[in-house]
C-alpha cells in the first residue's frame, strides 16, 4: 500500500510545492519525534534506562533532538529503528512526517463555517506519533482528499439490492454515498451499482466524514468507509458501529443536560454479502450537523487559536464542558470527549454550548443507567461496560488529560487548573470523585497500541492529576 516518505512525497509534488514542503520537513520531524518520545517515556514501550534526559511534559515544545542509547536522533523513524521497533511502525512514522510537512504548506482554508475551522487543523492527533499517517493514499490522493488541503469532493451515490441492505435508525433506501477514493473498490465487489449521481461535499477533520453541500442529503454530515489507515485504524464501518450509532444517539440525547447537544446519528446502513455478512467497506452513517449560522469549532482547534483561547475563555469553557460530562458519567454514560468528537459554539467570543458527535467510542454502564431510571438499549460490542474504572477512563483520558491539558499548556498557566478543580468539585458525583479529583489520570497509550497484536484494543498509561494539587 502507498505510504510515501519524505523523499517519495517530494518526488511526486508539483515543482512549485517542493521547496515549501522541504522547508517544512524539519518542523514536522520535530513534531512527530516529540509525540513518539513522550509515548516511549509514558507507555513503557522500551526500557526507560535507554532514554536520555528526563520524562517530557505531556504537552510541551517540539523536540528537535533526543538521545537514546547514548546517540542523538532528530528523526523519529531513525529513533524507532535504533530502538528495534518494527519496520512497519518506522514506515508509518516516515509517512506521518511527510504528510504533516505537506499539510503545513497548505494555504488557509477558503471555506467558512465548521468545515473551514476543521480544515485548519493541520497537525492531527496531539499525542499519537502516527498523527498524520494516510496509509493507502498516494501523495496525489492526499492533496486531492485530505481535509488540510481544502478539497471539495464529489461523493458518488451507489445502490444495492434492497434484500442486501441493512439499516439502523430512520430507514433509508438502499442507496448511499461512497467516497471517490473508495468508489472503484466498492464497484469491484459486485454488490453495488453506480447510479451516476454525485453529491458535493467537504471533508471535516476526518477525511472520511464530510459535510454534504447538495443533493438529497444536503445539510447532513456523512461518515463514509475508506480502506485507508489513519493513525491506528483502517477507517471502515463495522456492523456494531452501524447498529449502535442511532441507538446510542437517542440514549445520550435523551439524557443530555442543558448546555450539551448530541449530533445524532440518525441513520446508518451496510451492505450484506451473499452469506448475509455485513461488509465493512460498503456503508454509510448519516449524522446531524450543528445549527446553520452557529459559530462552532472543534475543541482540537483551540490551542492553535491564541486570539480566541485566553485564560478567561478556558475558565468559561470548563464551566460549559465539565458539568454535562460529569452529569452524564454519573448516569452511566461516558463520552469520549476528545478534540475531534467535541465541538464548542462561540458567541461574542465566549463558549456558550458544547456539541458531541460520533457515538462509537462511548461507554454505557447498565447498573448506573438503571439507577438513573433509564432502560439499557441493545448496544453491542465494546460500548456496554460494568467496569467503573473503564467508564471514568473514557471521560478523563479525553476531555481532562488531553483537551483541557493541551489548552492549559498552550496558555502556559498551570494556575488555571484551580478553576477546573473548583468546577469539577461542584458537580462530580460521590462515585466519581476520587477518579476525577484525586487519582492519576489515564491517557491512551497510542504507541503501545500501535505495536500491539490487536491495535484497536484500548491501552492506557497514567499522568499526574493536576486537580489534586490545585485543590490544596
Amino acid at each position: 500500500m502507498h505510504a510515501p516518505d519524505v523523499a517519495a512525497t517530494a518526488a511526486a509534488l508539483p515543482d512549485a510545492l517542493v521547496a515549501p514542503f522541504l522547508a517544512a520537513v524539519p518542523g514536522a520531524r520535530a513534531a512527530v519525534l516529540t509525540r513518539l518520545w513522550g509515548g516511549l517515556w509514558r507507555e513503557s514501550v522500551v526500557d526507560p534506562a535507554r532514554l536520555g534526559g528526563a520524562p517530557p511534559p505531556l504537552f510541551g515544545p517540539p523536540l528537535a533532538r533526543v538521545v537514546a542509547d547514548g546517540a542523538g536522533f532528530d528523526d523519529p523513524g531513525r529513533l524507532a529503528a535504533a530502538l528495534g521497533l518494527p519496520a512497519a511502525l518506522r514506515a508509518e512514522l516516515d509517512n506521518s512526517v511527510a504528510n504533516m510537512a505537506l499539510a503545513r504548506t497548505a494555504p488557509p482554508s477558503p471555506f467558512g463555517g465548521l468545515a473551514g475551522a476543521e480544515q485548519s487543523i493541520v497537525d492531527g492527533h496531539p499525542l499519537h506519533p502516527c498523527c498524520r499517517t494516510r496509509i493507502g493514499l498516494s501523495t496525489a490522493d492526499v492533496l486531492a482528499y485530505a481535509p488540510e488541503h481544502h478539497p471539495e469532493v464529489a461523493l458518488r451515490v451507489v445502490e444495492t439490492d434492497p434484500a442486501r441492505w441493512r439499516t439502523a435508525g430512520v430507514a433509508v433506501p438502499a442507496r448511499f454515498p461512497v467516497h471517490p477514493w473508495q468508489l472503484g473498490r466498492a464497484l469491484a465487489t459486485g454488490l453495488v451499482a453506480d447510479t451516476g449521481v454525485d453529491v458535493p461535499a467537504r471533508p471535516l477533520m476526518s477525511l472520511r466524514t464530510l459535510e454534504v453541500r447538495g443533493g438529497e442529503w444536503a445539510g447532513r454530515h456523512v461518515k463514509t468507509a475508506v480502506e485507508v489507515q489513519m493513525t491506528s485504524a483502517v477507517r471502515t464501518l463495522s456492523a456494531a458501529a452501524v447498529h449502535n450509532g442511532p441507538l446510542a444517539s437517542e440514549l445520550v440525547a435523551g439524557l443530555a443536560p442543558a448546555g450539551l447537544t448530541v449530533l445524532r446519528e440518525v441513520s446508518a446502513g451496510t451492505v450484506l454479502d451473499g452469506g448475509g455478512a455485513p461488509q465493512r467497506a460498503l456503508g454509510a452513517v448519516w449524522r446531524e450537523a450543528p445549527p446553520a449560522g452557529a459559530d462552532v469549532l472543534p475543541l482540537a482547534l483551540l490551542p492553535h487559536r491564541p486570539g480566541l483561547l485566553t485564560a478567561a475563555f478556558l475558565r468559561e469553557l470548563a464551566e460549559v464542558l465539565v458539568p454535562p460530562l460529569l452529569a452524564l458519567l454519573a448516569q452511566g454514560v461516558a463520552l469520549e470527549a476528545h478534540g475531534q468528537n467535541t465541538l464548542v459554539e462561540v458567541g461574542a467570543g465566549r463558549p456558550v454550548r458544547v456539541y458531541y458527535r460520533d457515538l462509537g467510542g462511548i461507554h454505557v454502564h447498565p447498573g448506573r443507567l438503571a439507577r438513573a431510571g433509564r432502560a439499557m438499549p441493545p448496544l453491542v460490542g465494546a460500548l456496554p461496560t460494568s467496569d467503573e474504572r473503564a467508564l471514568a477512563t473514557k471521560v478523563l483520558a479525553s476531555a481532562f488529560a488531553t483537551v483541557l491539558a493541551e489548552c492549559v499548556a498552550a496558555l502556559g498557566d498551570d494556575g488555571l487548573w484551580s478553576h477546573v478543580a473548583a468546577v469539577a468539585e461542584a458537580c462530580v458525583s460521590a462515585a466519581d470523585r476520587a477518579a476525577v479529583l484525586e487519582q492519576d489520570w489515564p491517557v491512551k497509550a497510542t504507541t503501545a497500541m500501535r505495536l500491539a497484536a490487536d491495535p484497536l484494543t484500548d491501552r492506557w498509561c497514567t499522568v499526574r492529576n493536576p486537580l489534586r494539587r490545585s485543590r490544596r
